[in-house]
């Protein structure tokens, strides 16, 4: 099982971004992932779940911080997304939970995160044919 972690949407968000993906047959997404705002990636988030500690304890640190959807953008041709409007919590939350993790430089880098990190919603993902 892969795991991320993601900031959940309120419903009416939640609802309506289920149903801009939907308007496309082979666009599975909503099949795989509800939308969400990614905070990190599946690096280190290992079937053992020992980081599960770690990331309950590091969330529980932060407070409470607003955020909003922006521009449209891709990575490269195989990912859709919405930005995040610029927000230095989410960056902060982002870093303080790879810290939390601790994953493999090789891992950091094959999953974008710390300075490549780009908070997103996915709207559609290619290569895994959602």
């Amino acid at each position: 099982m892969n795991y991320f972690i993601g900031i959940s949407l309120p419903h009416d968000y939640k609802r309506k971004i289920a149903a801009f993906r939907d308007r496309w047959s082979n666009n599975r997404i909503n099949d795989v992932a509800e939308p969400h705002i990614t905070v990190k990636a599946q690096g280190g988030l290992t079937a053992d779940l020992h980081w599960l500690a770690n990331v309950r304890q590091t969330c529980s640190l932060m407070q409470g911080f607003q955020l909003s959807l922006s521009e449209p953008g891709s990575f490269g041709s195989s990912v859709a997304f919405l930005s995040v409007g610029t927000n230095k919590d989410v960056l902060e939350l982002h870093k303080r939970l790879v810290d939390a993790i601790s994953p493999s430089q090789e891992l950091l880098d094959d999953y974008f995160e710390m300075d490549k990190y780009h908070p997103h919603l996915t709207l559609g993902h290619k290569p895994t044919g959602v």
